[in-house]
């Protein structure tokens, strides 16, 4: 099959094709959450880029975090409370935020020293972190426009050992 190509050209196929095999397969690795854990520069921007490559996949619980990141599969509820918990553990000061809509509810990360929340929905963006007001009305009114839709409510919640519990909320 190679037989009669320049050696040079040869060569440079050879390696693109090994290296597009080394891609591939560091995407196909999945990230753990002890890795997460250990990541010493993990910031709310470098976390939204773990999931980037991650498939939506509409759940009615909140999946496990393991389960989460070794499916490489999940919706803005796994996200947002993996999210929430890995990077309270690193200083941030999180909040898990749930904004009602006439037919959706979405969960996001709002993270106080960046001023702003982190979104599923953006994950596969360069700039993926949403700069808003930190009080639930702003942040339901940014997530509703995302969705183009108005919403109803937005509740902050806390979210442990499987229990969602419903700290405060608003409505429109």
């Amino acid at each position: 099959l190679w037989t009669g190509l320049p050696a040079a050209f040869t060569s440079f196929l050879a390696s693109f094709v090994f290296l597009s095999l080394l891609v591939a397969e560091s995407l196909a690795t999945p990230v753990t959450l002890a890795e997460l854990r250990a990541d010493p520069k993990l910031t709310p921007e470098r976390l939204m880029a773990y999931f980037a490559d991650f498939k939506f996949e509409l759940n009615r619980q909140v999946r496990q975090p393991e389960t989460f990141l070794a499916s490489r599969a999940g919706d803005c509820d796994d996200f947002a409370t993996l999210a929430a918990d890995v990077l309270r553990e690193k200083g941030y000061t999180t909040r898990l935020v749930a904004v009602f809509m006439a037919h959706e509810v979405h969960v996001v990360c709002y993270v106080a020293e960046t001023g702003s929340y982190l979104d599923y929905n953006r994950r596969k963006l360069a700039s993926p972190l949403v700069k808003c007001e930190g009080d639930l009305a702003a942040i339901a009114a940014n997530v509703a426009q995302s969705f183009r839709s108005p919403w109803r409510s937005a509740s902050e919640f806390t979210f442990r050992n499987g229990e969602k519990r419903f700290v405060t909320t608003v409505f429109r």
